[in-house]
Parts: C-alpha cells; sequence; structure tokens
C-alpha cells in the first residue's frame, strides 16, 4: 500500500514538474500558455533601418518563440510597421509568394505561430484599431524564431503576438506610423 501511494506522489510530481516546464508549455498553445522556447545569441550587421526596427546588438540574448496566442473572433496584438519593398527594412521577398510588396498595399506579415507553417497564406484577415478596421493579406511571416542575420535585416525575432503590416494598413487604420506599434485586435477575415 506505501509503495503505491508512493508511486501516486511520484506520478503527480511528474505531471507538475512537466506541466510547468518551459518546453512543454510552449508547445501547449491551445491553452493559452505561449513561452519562449529558446533564446537566439544576438549578432549585429548591416540592419536597414527605414522603420525604427529592432535591430540586433551583439550578445543581446533574445527569445524565441514557435507558438503564438490562440486566435479568437479579437485577438489581442501588437501591430508593427513594416515595409515589404525591396531594400527596404522587411529583409527578402515574402515567403508566400516569393515577392515583394509595395508600400501602397494592404499585406500583413504574421508571428510564426499565427503564420501557422504557411497556412494562412493569402487569406486576408481583419484588423482592428480605435475603432476602425481594415483588412489585409497575409504574404509573409514575422518570424519568431529566427533572426540577427541578413535575411532577417539583422532584426531580432519577433515577439510571439506580431501583426507587422505595411504602411497602407497604418494610414487606412488612420494610425501615426511615427509610433511604430499599435494595440490592435485581429480576426481570420471573411470579407
Amino acid at each position: 500500500m506505501a509503495a503505491a501511494s508512493a508511486l501516486g506522489v511520484m506520478a503527480i510530481v511528474l505531471l507538475v514538474a512537466l506541466s510547468s516546464s518551459p518546453v512543454v508549455a510552449s508547445l501547449r498553445p491551445g491553452l493559452g500558455v505561449c513561452r519562449a522556447s529558446g533564446y537566439l545569441p544576438g549578432l549585429s550587421g548591416n540592419c536597414v533601418k527605414s522603420n525604427d526596427p529592432d535591430c540586433c546588438e551583439d550578445g543581446k540574448r533574445y527569445p524565441q518563440y514557435r507558438c503564438s496566442p490562440p486566435v479568437t473572433s479579437s485577438t489581442p496584438a501588437t501591430l508593427t510597421l513594416n515595409s515589404f519593398e525591396k531594400g527596404k527594412d522587411g529583409g527578402g521577398p515574402s515567403e508566400c509568394d516569393n515577392s515583394y510588396h509595395s508600400d501602397e498595399e494592404m499585406v500583413v506579415a504574421l508571428s510564426t505561430g499565427w503564420f501557422s507553417n504557411m497556412a494562412r497564406c493569402g487569406h486576408r484577415i481583419k484588423i482592428t484599431a480605435n475603432g476602425n478596421s481594415v483588412y489585409a493579406k497575409v504574404v509573409d511571416e514575422c518570424d519568431s524564431v529566427h533572426g540577427c542575420d541578413d535575411e532577417h535585416n539583422f532584426e531580432a525575432p519577433c515577439a510571439n503576438n506580431i501583426v507587422d503590416a505595411s504602411p497602407a494598413v497604418w494610414n487606412a487604420l488612420g494610425l501615426d506610423q511615427s509610433t511604430g506599434e499599435q494595440d490592435i485586435t485581429w480576426s481570420d477575415g471573411d470579407e
């Protein structure tokens, strides 16, 4: 009886330990938990600063995320400003179509978890800020795992809750681009 009781206690301790592990927690996005899955060592380089990007610093550690918070009909996020034009701060061509996009196009990149291995490519999302709503097409991933290299403009990995939007999206929402960030909500669009 004592051995069975001890096994039961050990099993409970093991379950508690595993459930609070960052690695396991990062794999449970359905529970609303999304923690850093690792850290990327910073490496500075030629960071194009056209939209005040978060350029990497040598030796700094940057969190990496393989998940994002759950998507709802009103998902809280941070809107950031990004140019998808060649030679600007967006880095290489968009992942969905291997193309660059004009700053006049209503396009966005989503954090890695929301990008969902290209599952949202070409889909439209609805973005709401300050009572205004617009639709934009997903064309790229705001990489939450990789960064601090030429492909990512020597920028840090994105946070896990980013909608990285073109100037056209900011303008359509009536937002001041000089702020660089804006609290928003978004949802999968069906326009």
